[in-house]
């Protein structure tokens, strides 16, 4: 029987569009990668993208992620990375306390978007049969004629393509979605929070010798939690740090003056106040803009055997567990391992007369696996990342917090006195999605979420919820218990005064 190479489009050459058009390249498959906006690589696009930096905290799930699919990848990206083994939590007194994320040590990532996503790209195009296309936007497409139209903005040109296979990975407005929408009975949901986001920038300072030095430390995430708002903080290669103000909108419109910002941010952030500069602190809080929050969610995630959504086309959450990208990444390895498990080639039969009817069952089945076993997951991490923002903005400072994470630590110590390394997870995690047997013993809900991509995200929800609630009970018990002790001092402290009055 006579075969042809299959030939896959991918819209959105972000970093999960990218690594998904690199996971099919290698599975032999001919993929285009198509994006709307300029090549970023150019010196142009650079230095609008200076214009606002955004920074990336990348754990375990978006590296293993990479490494199943490529580990060159993985390891090329780790050379730009800042390790932050840590929060550091700044009081409004002034005072620091750092909050390691591990016992063991082990650190979340550092990353600028620009430079993970330069990285991605340049090993899609090391790939002989993948290309990619800036400055193409998808207009439409057909999916049960299997095509896509296209506008080439350089050319104003549009033209169409047939395809065997798509995968969305175009962001939360993605085009393909609402597309998919049209032959796909679609649940989808949208959210806004009522916060917004304005990114501000910590320069490098500058140490005795004059060179550029970091006024943080590099190795924390640093938190400002202000009970309604916060402020955190990222390092970046260059000294600098990244700020992002996450705040209610009606509190941000309340700073309409140069005198209300300035005041605002000294009575609640004096000493990155300090850091930022004033100047600069009002240059980028009056000119960065403001944007949204939004959550979405959706299901199914595919039609037939023709079209995929992933990354954050398919689920965008808030980003306060920083894992969005790793949620993405990690899309596209669980994908991959369906299509390894379910048989599909790389080659499909040759149908001169109707190539458009054909259906891989082999692949229909595969992305309907991934949309029943995928939609829990995208769920109940959607939910984590959003309760994590009242943690970081209030929880971490308060004494029941301190005292759950001391008992939540201690736990851990005794039932899972190992750790578990990424390197020994990723062979594993390049043939399934994750194990059958999910580990057991207490683990903290960070670790589970950050340092532990063999637990799924539904898992890790369901397991959290039932140590909670221990944990909970223990702070009543141990509360109960200090009220009656303090009972019965003070009944002794009585009866003992009334002896010696008589």
């Amino acid at each position: 029987m006579a075969t042809t190479v299959r030939y896959a489009v991918v819209v959105g050459a972000g970093p999960v569009g990218c690594l998904a058009a690199l996971a099919l390249a290698k599975r032999g498959w001919r993929v285009d990668l198509f994006e709307g906006r300029p090549d970023l690589r150019l010196p142009s696009s650079k230095a609008a993208a200076q214009q606002r930096s955004i920074n990336l905290a990348i754990s375990h799930r978006g590296i293993a992620a990479m490494g199943a699919v490529d580990p060159a990848a993985a390891q090329a990206f780790l050379q730009t990375a800042i390790p932050m083994y840590g929060r550091m939590i700044h009081k409004q007194t002034g005072e620091l306390d750092s909050q390691l994320y591990d016992r063991d040590g082990q650190c979340i990532n550092s990353i600028d978007r620009s430079l993970l996503n330069e990285e991605l790209l340049e090993q899609v195009s090391r790939c002989s049969n993948a290309r990619v296309f800036f400055n193409h936007k998808v207009i439409s497409a057909d999916f049960d004629n299997k095509s896509i139209t296209i506008r080439d903005s350089s050319s104003h040109k549009e033209f169409s393509i047939h395809f065997d296979f798509c995968i969305g990975a175009d962001g939360s407005y993605s085009i393909i979605r609402r597309q998919m929408m049209r032959v796909v009975r679609m649940d989808y949901h949208q959210e806004y929070i009522s916060d917004e986001y304005v990114e501000l920038k910590v320069p490098p300072g500058r140490g005795e010798d004059g060179e550029p030095t970091y006024q943080l430390d590099p190795n924390h995430l640093h938190i400002w939690p202000r009970s309604s708002f916060m402020l955190i903080a990222l390092p970046n290669k260059d000294r600098s740090f990244t700020c992002t103000l996450f705040a209610p909108t009606a509190e941000l419109d309340r700073l309409n003056s140069s005198d209300k910002i300035l005041s605002w941010f000294k009575l609640n952030f004096p000493d990155a106040t300090h850091a930022i500069g004033e100047k600069t602190l009002l240059k980028d809080f009056l000119q960065n803009p403001r944007s949204p929050l939004i959550c979405t969610k959706s299901n199914p995630y595919h039609y037939k055997d023709r079209v995929i959504l992933l990354g954050d086309a398919a689920h965008s959450m808030v980003p306060f567990y920083g894992q969005g990208l790793n949620c993405g990444l990690e899309d596209v390895r669980v994908l991959s391992t369906f299509i390894a498990e379910f048989g599909v080639e790389s080659l499909r039969p040759l149908d001169q007369t109707d190539p458009e009817k054909y259906v891989d069952l082999r692949l229909a089945n595969a992305l309907e696996r991934y949309t029943e076993s995928r939609h829990q997951d995208l769920i109940a991490i959607c939910d984590l990342a959003m309760n994590n923002y009242l943690e970081m903005r209030h929880s971490v400072t308060t004494p029941s917090y301190l005292f759950r994470k001391h008992l939540d630590n201690f736990l851990y110590s005794l039932t899972s006195p190992q750790i578990v390394p990424l390197s020994s997870l990723i062979p594993t995690l390049t043939l399934v999605p994750y194990p059958s047997e999910p580990p057991g013993g207490w683990l903290p809900l960070y670790t589970m979420v950050t340092f532990r991509p063999d637990i799924s995200y539904a898992t890790v929800k369901n397991k959290a919820a039932r140590q909670a609630r221990i944990l909970a009970g223990v702070w009543w018990v141990g509360a109960t218990l200090l009220g009656l002790i303090g009972v019965y001092i003070s009944w002794i402290a009585r009866m003992t005064l009334a002896r010696v009055v008589e």
